[in-house]
């Protein structure tokens, strides 16, 4: 009796999917930050449990683009919605509802699985009982199987939510094995672990601009990980500013991500970040391909 299934989480940008998926598996995989599009990629997690098995995919948030990358990330949030048992449309409870939220609405009505909406950030609420207008608000637009208040930040049980979704899981086997709360490789999560970290430090285009590739990971005789990674940007300007001043801004971000990387791999690790240039990376397909996001259209 057996359940498992697949769950798009879907919603705009900084509603807390990412903060949720991590919460809901029990580590660290997504990487987040206050941002708007932190995550570029859809990302599959696993949780595990006595008797079902959900996989997560963190997607993009939806957005209108202004990018080739903007529209590879669109795409990818929006396929998602096809490929699953269960979607999951979280919705930011201090934000008024959007037009971003609307054209997910559009999108979802189109989508065969059910829909149960995670209403986030409810500790942001003055009050409460406007937990209430803010369902409805949604409900009248559209006919979800259910909705769920959660604190993806600071709640610690999400049985309730959890409880939805099996649900709607079908009964089927269990396609991971137990411990296993993601299929990203070690060279991908480290990249996004560096990108997080340079999210943080840096403000206006800087961070949208930045892209990670690891160009070697491996065991030194003495254990330690040797990581050699190289950030790229769009413009000589924005190296500089990653680099900072003697070096100083390069140096806080390598520091910050190895802490995360080495928990992430469990030995010791020696980082070497590299900053290189690559024009207009984001509207270039041939870039885009290079660093894993494929035809934009």
């Amino acid at each position: 009796m057996f359940k498992s299934g697949f769950i798009a989480v879907v919603g705009r940008p900084n509603a807390g999917k990412s903060t949720l998926i991590n919460r809901l598996v029990g580590g660290k995989i997504s990487i987040v930050s206050d941002k708007p599009q932190t995550t570029r990629n859809r990302i599959m997690c696993v949780l595990t449990q006595d008797f079902a098995q959900m996989v997560f995919l963190d997607t993009p948030g939806i957005h209108k683009p202004r990018r080739k990358l903007g529209a590879f990330m669109l795409k990818a949030a929006e396929s998602a919605m096809n490929e699953v048992n269960v979607i999951i449309f979280v919705v930011d409870a201090s934000q008024k509802k959007g037009g971003d939220d609307e054209y997910i609405m559009a999108k979802l009505a189109h989508a065969d699985a059910p829909v149960i909406m995670a209403v986030n950030k409810i500790d942001l609420l003055p009050d409460k009982q406007a937990l209430l207008p803010i369902i409805k608000s949604y409900a009248d637009c559209f006919p979800l199987s259910a909705a769920v208040p959660v604190c993806a930040l600071h709640q610690t049980d999400f049985t309730p939510l959890l409880a939805e979704i099996e649900k709607h899981l079908p009964y089927g086997p269990k396609y991971f094995p137990d411990g296993m709360i993601t299929d990203q490789p070690e060279q991908l999560l480290a990249a996004e672990l560096i990108r997080e970290k340079i999210l943080r430090v840096t403000a206006g285009e800087v961070p949208h601009s930045a892209a990670v590739q690891i160009d070697e990971m491996k065991l030194r005789e003495n254990q330690d990980m040797y990581v050699r990674a190289t950030v790229y940007v769009e413009r000589a300007s924005q190296k500089g500013i990653i680099i900072g001043a003697g070096g100083r801004l390069i140096k806080e971000i390598g520091q910050a991500a190895r802490a995360d990387i080495q928990a992430l791999l469990g030995n010791r690790v020696y980082l070497d970040l590299w900053v290189k240039v690559k024009d207009d990376w984001r509207d270039r397909d041939g870039a885009l391909r290079e660093f894993g996001f494929g035809r934009a259209y």
